[in-house]
């Protein structure tokens, strides 16, 4: 960096004179500590916050400028700047305390181990008053993360724990923060962020965001590859499947998306992507054209380069990112999947669904109108009917207003002996609006709180195991329910077809962990195919008891509160070519209550990135066999 910078070199010149231009670059740079810093959501009611920012910029900025021109009065501007923080600076307050610390704790450390590297002239005391500080008030702060937020905020932190850890020579934070970008929980984690297909947690936020996101864990793992540690391949090389994907959208380019993706930001680049195009294109060989794209906007104004950009190592391409994904079409569609009969009967929003229901003869179809058909009370399903919608614009809703019991539930069966069922191409919305959420993490008229109404999607309960036969559901999607999404207890021959049930199951009445995504009781010879079970806020993707012959296919099973899959006291249970990733208690589990669970097949299945353990058998009888397991948990 310091010889392509004297000798004029591109691009390192033109990110070196934009580093320059920045106004904390200045010489004459002035910090002002507090012992409080204060900082609300996006920045508002603040005190400190600011001159904290700009101070840990300037730092680094500094510490930089000293080892590239050996100038000492850099060095100089750059000690009396961290001197001047460490012996006052007590606490942090407000709701965008940990944020803060996360963005400004890296900066602060890489300033001072450049310093403390080289014959800077920063005194001993000097640098145990900082290690002071960054135990004692950033550690402190940073320690136990915070997944509750969005996953921006725990990037930012698991990058400055990584640094303190250095700085300080700490291996346990060190590897907490390494820990957590493997398989943290809620928010946390890679496979949190970033989805096997590359869209992240944020781009239906907004870009900025999103942005903000990749970059810190992209320097977290710049971090983590000087000490020996590759992040950069985790998850496939997850991380640059988010890049790419992001940089596609921002291009311009049409992206596959679960949810709306949000134009906000679109057109404002952030100066992220150089470590990413420089690991993965420069020294691995892997194409990321996009990023590429991305690198051309921000050079001219950006200066990441500097400290980054090293050049080609590998001359010969690998090709481009091939995403692991599962259930690529999960789910309502943009339109039906399946033609309707002539004789179908219609329903369009305002019209009543129960009562096309009640005079439907074995084997009608009944077809649901785009729009938002609101439904005064659960509708009671007969035996010998297809109910279909138009995609994903279908949109089935019980009112909240609809006195409905403990559980307000969208679908029931109408009958104890229910057979010869379909549902197929509607969504069913959980959540007491319908919104398309524009922050799935913190928007209360989507995401489910203890406060929050019990409200359930479907509901199919027998008296007896057998009982309800033949029921089908196909590209269904049943979302931000605070029940289960799906409960079907004692029904013999279920097909679960290319389904969507995602963000069920919070902590409501009867407590956490007992509302799932899908939910099976008593149930036998059912197929899950080519579908999502992820992120359930308190339970697991899918979870069985007392059943058998149970075979889940090509489904994706990730993100949830608990398990990808939980299996109590039940035989012949099947799991292939699943991938079941970035759940808080496991991945898939078969767990003895009292005979515990025998004949299994868990073959082939990707099992990554979770809390706990990839596959826990629990003294289970099967096979367990071929299966892709890489950095589970406990």
């Amino acid at each position: 960096m310091r010889s392509k910078v004297a000798a004029g070199e591109q691009p390192w010149k033109q990110a070196w004179d934009n580093l320059l231009a920045e106004p904390y670059s200045s010489l004459r740079f002035q910090a002002t500590p507090s012992a409080h810093i204060e900082r609300g959501a996006y920045g508002s009611n603040s005190s400190g916050a600011a001159e904290l920012a700009a101070s840990a910029n300037a730092a680094y900025s500094q510490a930089l400028q000293w080892f590239i021109t050996g100038d000492s009065a850099h060095a100089r501007k750059a000690i009396e700047i961290l001197d001047a923080w460490s012996p006052v600076l007590w606490d942090f307050e407000g709701n965008d305390a940990k944020l803060l610390a996360g963005w400004t704790g890296g900066a602060l450390c890489a300033a001072a181990e450049i310093l403390r590297s080289g014959e800077s002239g920063w005194s001993a005391q000097g640098i145990e008053q900082f290690k002071r500080m960054m135990l004692t008030v950033y550690y402190s702060l940073l320690k136990d993360f915070f997944p509750q937020a969005n996953g921006n905020w725990d990037a930012a932190i698991i990058d400055s724990l990584l640094s303190i850890g250095i700085f300080t020579d700490n291996r346990a934070i060190f590897q907490s923060a390494v820990d957590h970008f493997l398989h943290g929980d809620g928010n946390g984690g890679i496979t949190k962020y970033v989805y096997p297909s590359g869209q992240c947690d944020e781009n239906m936020r907004d870009q900025g965001h999103a942005q903000l996101g990749l970059g810190y864990f992209a320097r977290a793992a710049r971090v983590a590859e000087v000490q020996g540690v590759d992040l950069w391949s985790t998850a496939a090389s997850r991380l640059a499947l988010g890049f790419e994907y992001t940089a596609r959208f921002m291009a311009g380019e049409h992206v596959p998306a679960y949810g709306g993706l949000s134009t906000k930001g679109r057109d404002r680049y952030s100066d992220i992507y150089e470590p990413v195009y420089q690991h993965y294109r420069n020294e691995k060989g892997i194409e990321l054209p996009f990023v590429a794209h991305a690198i051309e906007q921000t050079r001219p104004t950006g200066w990441t380069a500097l400290i980054y950009y090293h050049g080609p190592a590998v001359t010969e391409s690998k090709g481009g990112l091939r995403p692991n994904i599962q259930a690529p079409s999960a789910g309502a569609q943009s339109g039906p999947t399946a033609e309707a009969p002539a004789s179908a009967v219609v329903v369009t929003p305002g019209q009543s669904i129960q009562s096309a229901l009640d005079a439907a003869v074995p084997g009608g179809w009944i077809t649901l109108t785009k729009g938002v058909h609101t439904i005064p009370a659960p509708l009671r399903l007969p035996s010998g009917v297809t109910v279909a919608g138009m995609g994903r614009d279908s949109i089935l809703f019980l009112d909240p207003k609809a006195p409905a019991g403990n559980v307000g539930l969208a679908i029931v069966n109408g009958v104890t002996d229910l057979h010869d069922v379909t549902l197929r191409d509607f969504v069913i919305e959980g959540s007491v609006r319908t919104v398309t959420a524009t922050d799935p993490n913190s928007d209360r008229r989507v995401r489910s709180y203890q406060n929050a109404p019990n409200r359930g999607g479907i509901s199919f309960a027998a008296e007896h195991a057998g009982q309800m036969k033949n029921i089908r559901l196909e590209h269904l999607t049943v979302r931000n329910c605070t029940h289960n999404g799906v409960a079907i207890r004692g029904a013999e021959h279920v097909e679960i077809i290319s389904s969507d049930f995602s963000g069920n199951g919070s902590s409501v009445v009867p407590g956490p962990g007992l509302e799932h995504n899908l939910l099976l009781t008593h149930a036998a010879n059912v197929l899950i195919r080519d579908s999502r079970l992820d992120a359930s806020l308190w339970g697991s993707g899918l979870d069985i008891a007392t059943s058998h012959d149970i075979t889940v296919s090509g489904s994706e099973l990730a993100r949830n509160a608990r398990w990808g899959v939980y299996t109590t006291e039940s035989r012949s249970v099947r799991v292939l070519n699943s991938l079941a990733e970035g759940n808080d208690t496991g991945g898939i589990a078969f767990d003895s209550l009292m005979e515990g669970c025998r004949d299994l097949e868990i073959r082939n299945n990707v099992v990554r990135n979770n809390a706990g353990p990839g596959i826990a058998t629990g003294g289970a009888t099967g096979i367990v066999d071929k299966n892709d397991l890489a950095d589970n948990g406990r």
